[in-house]
């Protein structure tokens, strides 16, 4: 297997802790709050995509993707890079990533990309990518808070906006039902899947997905 499988609906809700119940500052295990499927289910509010590149650009890449998932990371070490270099920062192609969540530390490592707003939200996607082995450490809840509160501070948030984040229930119900909704939209079923102008394609080197880009930009 070379992609994390994907469980969505109510078991799924079920399954993700969230931050409303566990303030981060203290750095203390034993109070993660859950999210009910009923909670996800009524948070309503689809949030919008954070998008790097030329809105008109003629190609549009969705990633979806975990913070935990080490095959994401491997992608945003090995194929990203060139991505961004070739397709994104020349305005050919509109990259969007969509956190997918297995799990409470992924939740909480995206309620800390979020946090920053759209300016810093891809800054500290490729922190957590690049140190997502230091940062979950041993996987125990105070050593995730205190090594995500660092990443949080490195990127220049406070620690005023990183308790308010963290601890902010609703916006973990949104982030979660967010995720349920174009998840099965777009029929994930795994990590890290790519969606390039709406056909779905799995994990894959640069090479492979230079070869897809450029046929969809040849027309």
């Amino acid at each position: 297997m070379n992609r994390r499988s994907l469980l969505l609906g109510t078991a799924g809700a079920a399954a993700l802790a969230v931050a409303g119940n566990w303030l981060v500052s203290r750095h203390t295990a034993g109070q993660t709050g859950f999210v009910t499927p009923a909670a996800a289910q009524d948070a309503g509010t689809i949030l919008p995509d954070n998008v790097q590149g030329s809105e008109n650009a003629p190609v549009t890449l969705i990633e979806y993707a975990s913070f935990t998932c080490p095959h994401c990371a491997h992608f945003h070490e090995t194929v990203y890079p060139g991505l961004k270099r070739d397709y994104i920062d020349t305005g050919k192609v509109r990259f969007i990533l969509r956190e997918v969540y297995f799990d409470k530390f992924g939740l909480w490592a995206g309620m800390v990309a979020q946090c920053g707003g759209a300016p810093k939200y891809y800054g500290i996607s490729d922190m957590l990518f690049d140190g997502q082995r230091d940062w979950l450490g041993d996987m125990k809840d105070a050593t995730v808070a205190a090594n995500l509160r660092k990443i949080g501070l490195k990127a220049g948030l406070t620690n005023e906006q990183l308790d308010t984040c963290l601890n902010d229930q609703k916006r973990a119900e949104q982030m979660v039902y967010t995720f349920q909704q174009n998840a099965q939209k777009d029929a994930i079923d795994a990590t890290p899947t790519l969606v390039i102008n709406g056909e779905k394609h799995s994990n894959m080197g640069y090479p492979e997905l230079k070869a897809i880009l450029d046929a969809k930009l040849a027309g």
